[in-house]
């Protein structure tokens, strides 16, 4: 919300100075976007369905699940231009509000990975009820947390394709390479480093103690704790490992990861999907260079005004060059396009 506030407020200062008309060009999609509510037994949920601007076939639909976080359904707009992208090879997009956030009803942070498969599923069997839908070209993109989400949906659901960037395999141990990458990066003491590690594995055996959140917040002291919310989020899914799942697979998967990311142990990641997913020739991985954990280039990453005057001025240049085309080679290269005619 405050980046929203924050690039609202910076394209009406620019238009005075002349360019905001450029800046609103830039913004303009090739596409149509429909807001959509679903009614589902947990609470309706909200949504975007964005659809090419001319089509005569059937579309085929990529239903996105999203990482970690109070998202809404557009992801800030930053889904966007993967959305264009995703029209011109004769696809729709879907993607809904987190629960709680926009006019979805409910608490995301009430979710297990469960609880989030079983949502993908009402989401989908509503897609499948829509007249403009192949039902045959019906795949999911999913980023970072969706990792735990999208093998669980390919055993429950027939996928024509699954699209994963930057997933992790384990909770527990993701959480401290995250932590080690993030402080070395910070450029903190190796004795500081293990000074965390510690002090993350004592949250980690209070977890598995099934300790409530006021014996969490008594033991650990009331400084620097997570919310409540969140401890109850934790509390649901720290044992969450996706090493099985991945052998639900049993149409092509594009593995996409970034080879400066900081969030989740690529090398990992790799290794376990070579290893689960049989036979070999469903899986294709992608490593970008300089490429971080949201597939942005790690000057972009490191540098937030850069960040903002790309989204500003080149969108559809936020992400690290070869990320959408690597999505439209592997979507062009398994027949699973229709492209739209201009």
């Amino acid at each position: 919300m405050k980046k929203k506030w924050g690039i609202s407020l910076l394209i009406i200062l620019l238009f005075f100075g002349g360019t905001g008309a450029y800046i609103l060009k830039q913004n303009s999609f090739d596409m149509i976007e429909q807001a959509v509510e679903i009614s589902t037994p947990q609470g309706k949920l909200t949504g975007v369905l964005t659809l090419p601007e001319h089509y005569s076939n059937k579309l085929g639909l990529v239903l996105f699940i999203h990482g970690d976080g109070a998202i809404d359904a557009t992801h800030d707009d930053g889904y966007k231009p993967l959305w264009e992208r995703l029209a011109s090879l004769g696809y729709a997009s879907l993607s809904m509000d987190k629960r709680g956030i926009g006019g979805s009803e409910g608490n995301w942070m009430d979710q297990s990975m469960e609880d989030r498969v079983e949502e993908a599923q009402q989401v989908l069997a509503w897609v499948r009820q829509q007249p403009e839908i192949d039902s045959n070209r019906i795949g999911v993109w999913g980023a970072s947390q969706a990792g735990w989400v999208i093998p669980k949906l390919a055993g429950k659901e027939q996928l024509a394709f699954s699209i994963l960037v930057s997933p992790a395999i384990n909770w527990l141990t993701q959480g401290e390479y995250n932590t080690r990458s993030q402080m070395t990066k910070e450029g903190r003491s190796p004795i500081e480093i293990e000074e965390q590690v510690i002090a993350d594995n004592r949250i980690k055996d209070w977890l598995k103690a099934g300790a409530s959140y006021a014996e969490y917040v008594s033991a650990a002291g009331p400084d620097n704790v997570m919310s409540k919310d969140r401890w109850n989020f934790v509390s649901k899914n720290y044992l969450a490992d996706a090493t099985n799942d991945i052998s639900n697979f049993n149409s092509p998967v594009l593995l996409m990861l970034g080879d400066h990311d900081i969030n989740v142990d690529v090398k990992e990641t790799e290794e376990v999907y070579k290893e689960q997913i049989s036979p070999s020739d469903l899986l294709h991985v992608k490593k970008l260079k300089d490429t971080e954990h949201s597939m942005l280039s790690t000057a972009t990453a490191d540098s937030p005004t850069r960040a903002l005057l790309i989204s500003l001025f080149g969108p559809r240049d936020i992400t690290v060059k070869g990320y959408m085309e690597e999505i439209t080679h592997f979507l062009q290269s398994n027949h699973l396009t229709n492209a739209v005619q201009p």
